[in-house]
């Protein structure tokens, strides 16, 4: 484990010890330099922080279980969007030895994030115990208090790679509120330079960045309004949900859903607008 492997840890740690609520102050003005409104949240991020503290509907949950996400999408928008084809899914990677993969296929833990290994024909089983050594045991939702992702069942799910092998298509993840798609933020090279670019659902681009660097300005994909209704028929009923879906050869892939897009915790550039999409969003009354 590296020094800065070590330091998160540690960090998640010392957190994990202090309540929920005080504990999503303290992060949330570490990384936005002031402290979240919380009995009237106005901005985006500060309605995803109250969300987190008090929203416990079970309608978030499948939306935080990759397994479970794939199957509402099937039932939802099925029609709209390909689902990636799972070829194995559970706790012990041994029993990968026996299972007959394809050319290309993606490993990743169905309840987190930004955990995911490319492999290719039959499984090299020891290796993926090494790289994937703590996936099922790691403790950051319960620590940021991402509640829903807490009661996704944790097993590894091995599936269809999209796109061809060796690349990393372009991924819109999309803003619907109240069922309403609001915008489309596009990221590359999200396993080389990851760059981001936002633009509206009438694909006019904007300079606003959350995380990484401001990529730059690509065609209106030929399936946009395509990708939008599957976003809208997946966000319906719920008052916010991220809509993260895949366009390659013509065809819309579904990727996934979050309900906590960074937690709350990644500042926008500029920061008004951080309000422009609170405005968007209603909160509902629990």
């Amino acid at each position: 484990m590296n020094i800065y492997a070590r330091g998160r840890r540690a960090y998640y740690g010392a957190m994990a010890l202090l309540p929920l609520a005080l504990r999503r102050r303290l992060m949330y003005a570490v990384k936005h330099r002031r402290f979240p409104r919380v009995r009237d949240p106005r901005t985006y991020t500060e309605k995803i922080n109250w969300r987190i503290l008090h929203d416990r509907r079970d309608l978030l949950v499948r939306t935080c279980d990759k397994l479970a996400m794939k199957e509402y999408a099937a039932e939802r928008a099925g029609d709209l969007v390909r689902i990636p084809e799972t070829y194995w899914h559970g706790v012990d990677l041994r029993e990968l030895a026996d299972v007959e993969l394809p050319g290309a296929w993606v490993l990743k833990p169905t309840q987190g994030t930004m955990r995911v290994v490319v492999g290719s024909g039959t499984a090299d089983v020891p290796d993926l115990l090494r790289r994937t050594a703590g996936w099922l045991d790691e403790f950051n939702a319960e620590v940021l208090g991402e509640w829903a992702y807490s009661q996704a069942e944790r097993q590894f799910l091995v599936e269809e790679f999209i796109g061809a092998p060796g690349s990393s298509p372009d991924d819109y993840k999309i803003f619907v509120f109240d069922g309403e798609p609001r915008l489309v933020e596009v990221h590359q090279g999200r396993f080389t330079e990851h760059l981001e670019r936002m633009y509206t659902c009438d694909w006019e681009p904007l300079t606003v960045t959350n995380q990484s660097s401001l990529g730059p300005v690509v065609d209106r994909p030929e399936t946009l309004e395509r990708m939008l209704a599957a976003a809208a028929a997946l966000g319906a009923g719920f008052d916010f949900l991220r809509v993260d879906l895949y366009t390659v050869d013509g065809v819309v892939w579904f990727g996934e859903t979050s309900p906590y897009p960074s937690s709350g915790l990644a500042p926008f550039t500029p920061r008004s607008f951080d309000r422009q999409l609170g405005d968007w969003w209603t909160l509902p009354e629990l």
